[in-house]
């Protein structure tokens, strides 16, 4: 069940996205940082309304945010659409005990629908550039591959954009 999440899951939603970047990690792909995402992120996302929580069996096993706000990194890409009307997908993970079976298509069949059913033009992101398999997932979703943006606290390899056209 996809709901908003609260101001008291935040704990156990940094729990797992620390469980997603040690899994990254483990992999060789440096995409989140003891950093990032933050509990300020999570508590300005929820203050926006623009935090998903997955649940299963009442525990927290993936989570989504849905903006409207472009972030300053993106204003100089040339996208897809006009800059009117777009949705922003940011810090979707999924807990790695539950990876491959099927939560992250879950979470963005909900941006997506979520996107169409409020007339939104497209649905922005981007996904770290030695993130391969993020990459073939947003591909494979129908996301064009765009330019590159750089987020230096975070790596010195680029962060890839994506949109889709809804």
């Amino acid at each position: 069940m996809i709901q908003p999440a609260k101001i008291s899951e935040i704990p156990e939603i940094l729990s797992m996205t620390r469980a997603c970047r040690v899994h990254m990690e483990s992999k060789n792909i440096f995409q989140w940082t003891t950093e990032y995402p933050s509990e300020e992120k999570f508590l300005s996302d929820i203050e926006r309304q623009e935090l998903y929580v997955l649940k299963k069996e009442e525990h927290i096993i993936g989570c989504i945010v849905i903006s409207t706000l472009m972030d300053e990194e993106y204003k100089e890409v040339a996208w897809l659409s006009p800059n009117s009307k777009n949705l922003y997908v940011h810090r979707l993970a999924v807990h790695p005990e539950n990876q491959g079976k099927g939560y992250a298509q879950q979470l963005m069949d909900f941006a997506e629908n979520y996107a169409r059913e409020n007339d939104f033009k497209s649905i922005r992101l981007d996904t770290f550039s030695r993130n391969k398999r993020n990459q073939r997932f947003y591909e494979a979703r129908g996301y064009k591959k765009l330019e590159d943006i750089y987020f230096p606290e975070q790596s010195t390899y680029p962060f890839h954009c994506y949109e889709l056209v809804v």
